[in-house]
């Protein structure tokens, strides 16, 4: 049989409920707008029933306060992370492309490429009516030198755009390492309170936070499984393993965590030609293991600015290997023929049966139309390799730098080189056919302005022998002794460095405008530049079509990916919207909702402080006014 008194503990309880649900629902309340907060319910349960051997055979005793536990659904999390990462590499590849786009687009009629371009051979066809005229000939080079300095500014803004993703990617690892640390930290805590007994909700949603953050930035999975006694596998301990895998790889093991770190590439081991000094590679801190930050089944803004930092569109250099020795290998069967188009830098780094090199310098051969036919790639020292590891390497397919399979920065970079090297050896062609006003033959008119003396020294060797300069030194052509003496390369010429010859800028009468014979025959001829109007449109030299059309294939190669990226980044962001509200419907907290709660619950809270009232009364009468 129950206590006399054993209502007052039933109703005690039930007012101890009460007081609990209206002291959740006020910190609900106050937390509405708090960033990652999510909504905590009470948890209760019916209190043991007590025999008390009468025919009903137990009496209800109350109620329990369980817990108190985040409501929150982890299907709807890892939805959520998903779509975040999707929605991180959209977004930022179209903020990066927009830029890209940006440079390309016409708006400033006035220094976009078709007016120069237009102005140019403009500016020659006056010169065709005057080829003697000194006024003429400098109108036309100032335009020629414009057309130049068109492509270097386009060249360094590009360039600046890849060291701005370069640093963005060093802020990127930052990040990465500090929520791994914070996340380590925040799983002690969690499991120190929970052990206890209790239940930490709000370094729950603090970590929870943290993973939100890094969903966007890489691909994330996070596993938390129970902690339980070995001697009893049934009893639960309080505490859990929590672990956070990125990228498919682990980042954080309970309460310890990995850190990334970035390594700037050497001088040998770039990837693309234009590319600039210092790129970043991830890596392992702890071993110094390469960290994919590019897989091809997840996305975020790493992987983004990855691919618009490194992306050639996989047209870098295939090749298969036909000998090797310590110092050197030898490739034929290669995917890029023409010299014009080869974009693999002076020294990087191949890759081959699954080992890397780095090659200091490169030799190549060409057949009589002036295809290449065949590279070796001269070692580093430290890479000389064992004639057991030589032999294997035969018969294996060879690559220089890395496939990215999207058209970024080192792309648009080696569009730009082609157009450049296929229009200028054909106008260098041309002229180099003719002489100036003086009768002196014409070397060439546009050239690479670097001085290359040690890159001639330290990369081609001596397989360059042929070395033709301006009088400032910069470099006019190249000859290399596997050429026929009419062949020159173009492979040093860049929109970077690309000019005119500085003698002719100084002295327009050394612009040649006819051939020694009508030059002797004492005719104002302009015979060569009739053929130098051709250029204009009319000779195929970029991508099946003439010079005008460059910008036309360019611009469509940007829009189109920036268009992608933007319908892309708006049907993620329209999921996510709708991830959202499916998750806060049942994390969030709603206003409506908590004021009807904290109504129903102050009424449970009045009926209990009713039923003590009522006991308090029982109990009155009970002990004062029954007696005898």
């Amino acid at each position: 049989m129950s206590s006399t008194f054993f209502g007052l503990t039933i109703a005690s309880s039930g007012l101890n409920t009460a007081q609990a649900q209206i002291n959740t629902t006020a910190n609900n309340i106050s937390n509405v707008n708090t960033t990652g907060y999510s909504k905590q319910v009470v948890n209760t349960v019916a209190s043991s029933a007590l025999r008390v051997y009468q025919a009903y055979g137990t009496t209800g005793t109350g109620v329990e306060v369980e817990s108190v536990t985040q409501s929150r659904d982890l299907y709807y999390d890892e939805k959520y992370w998903n779509n975040s990462t999707a929605l991180g590499f959209y977004e930022k590849k179209q903020y990066y492309m927009n830029q890209i786009q940006d440079y390309f687009n016409e708006t400033n009629k006035e220094s976009g490429f078709t007016t120069i371009y237009t102005k140019m051979f403009n500016a020659m066809s006056t010169l065709q009516g005057s080829p003697g005229d000194d006024t003429v000939r400098k109108q036309f080079i100032s335009t020629a030198k414009q057309l130049t300095e068109y492509f270097n500014q386009l060249s360094t803004k590009l360039q600046d755009l890849q060291n701005s993703i370069n640093d963005e990617i060093k802020t990127a690892v930052d990040d990465i390492n500090s929520v791994s640390e914070k996340v380590a930290i925040l799983t002690k805590q969690i499991n120190v309170i929970e052990q206890g007994g209790g239940r930490a909700n709000e370094l729950r949603d603090q970590r929870s936070l943290l993973i939100d953050k890094l969903s966007k930035i890489v691909d994330v999975k996070a596993v938390e499984t129970p902690v339980t006694n070995s001697n009893n596998p049934d009893m639960y301990t309080g505490a859990t393993y929590f672990q956070v895998y990125i990228n498919g790889q682990q980042l954080v093991d309970t309460y310890e965590y990995n850190r990334l770190k970035v390594v700037s590439r050497e001088t040998d081991q770039m990837y693309n030609q234009s590319d600039i000094d210092g790129l970043y590679d991830i890596v392992w801190e702890e071993d110094g293991n390469a960290f994919n930050a590019t897989p091809s089944s997840s996305g975020g803004e790493l992987k983004a600015m990855f691919e618009v930092r490194d992306g050639n569109n996989n047209e870098n250099l295939h090749a298969t290997v036909s000998s090797a020795t310590a110092t050197s290998i030898t490739v034929t069967n290669l995917s890029i023929t023409d010299l014009n188009e080869l974009n693999m830098p002076k020294c990087g780094q191949i890759s081959t049966n699954n080992m890397l090199f780095s090659y200091q310098s490169f030799d190549f051969t060409t057949d009589s139309k002036g295809n290449v036919v065949s590279v070796t790639f001269n070692l580093d020292d430290a890479d000389a390799i064992t004639s057991d590891v030589a032999s294997k390497l035969v018969g294996r397919s060879l690559q220089v730098g890395d496939d990215v399979d999207y058209m970024g920065i080192p792309y648009y970079q080696n569009q730009m080189n082609m157009f450049l090297r296929n229009f200028c050896q054909k106008f260098n062609e041309i002229e180099q056919s003719g002489v100036d006003l003086d009768g002196e033959a014409m070397t060439a008119f546009f050239i690479a302005k670097d001085d290359l003396d040690s890159i001639i020294e330290h990369q081609m060797r001596d397989e360059l022998v042929d070395i033709v300069k301006d009088t400032d030194g910069n470099v006019v052509s190249v000859t290399g002794k596997t050429f026929s003496n009419s062949d020159e390369t173009y492979y040093l010429m860049t929109a970077g460095n690309v000019s005119i010859i500085s003698a002719t800028d100084k002295d327009a009468r050394k612009f040649a405008t006819t051939t020694q014979e009508n030059f002797t025959s004492g005719v104002d001829a302009a015979d060569l530049v009739v053929e130098l109007q051709k250029l204009q449109s009319k000779t195929t030299m970029f991508r099946g079509g003439g010079g005008d059309a460059f910008l036309q294939c360019i611009y469509a190669d940007v829009t189109i990916d920036t268009q992608e990226c933007q319908i892309f980044t708006t049907n993620f962001t329209n999921i996510q919207s709708s991830i959202s509200q499916q998750r806060m419907s049942v994390a969030g907290v709603d206003e409506d909702e908590e004021a009807l709660d904290l109504i129903k619950f102050q009424n449970a809270y009045n009926l209990a402080s009713k039923c003590i009232s009522v006991f308090s009364e029982i109990y009155d009468r009970l002990i004062l006014n029954t007696g005898v």
